[in-house]
């Protein structure tokens, strides 16, 4: 496949998506980019899994076709301020976290933006996580498809109602 992907943040949940997905071989590393507000973790990355790193949202966002959003939800605001002129209509944006829906993310971005959320667990560290996943209108059934292999990668994946993922955080947490 010759999609690129970015995480914005790489924390543990990004570490196991990045792992599986590299595992899978779906993506190869050169077409992974992430970023990380510190150097330290940065090299971290890089020495994981050979990927391409950057301290730049707007540079990793302009890269990818698909950018994952897995920084902690109080920094979403200002990292989609930073990436929105870097997320095109063809762009698919996955969001990592609880609480915000699509609804108010896509207010954020202030404009039609292809929206996934997602809601993994933690068991996605050693392979065996559930992760529960909703889209707005804008995705379309093959991009749906695309991103629920990608995400197989590190688990089992749920298609479910956007007013149940929270439910399914709390049961699956």
């Amino acid at each position: 496949m010759d999609k690129k992907i970015a995480f914005l943040g790489c924390g543990n949940m990004a570490s196991a998506m990045i792992g599986g997905i590299l595992e899978s071989t779906m993506i190869s590393a050169q077409n992974i980019m992430v970023t990380a507000r510190t150097e330290a973790t940065l090299k971290k990355a890089k020495e994981s899994f050979g990927i391409q790193t950057t301290l730049d949202n707007s540079q990793a966002a302009a890269f990818a076709d698909i950018v994952f959003l897995s920084v902690k939800p109080q920094f979403y605001e200002t990292v989609i301020r930073e990436i929105s002129d870097e997320i095109t209509e063809d762009k698919i944006v996955v969001t990592v976290a609880p609480g915000l829906t699509l609804e108010h993310l896509e207010g954020v971005f202030g404009k039609h933006v292809k929206l996934v959320r997602t809601m993994p667990n933690t068991p996605a560290l050693v392979g065996a996580g559930m992760t529960g996943v909703c889209a707005n209108s804008y995705v379309n059934l093959d991009e749906m498809t695309l991103i629920c292999e990608l995400l197989k990668t590190f688990g089992q994946v749920e298609l479910v109602p956007e007013k149940l993922l929270d439910v399914v955080g709390a049961l699956s947490g």
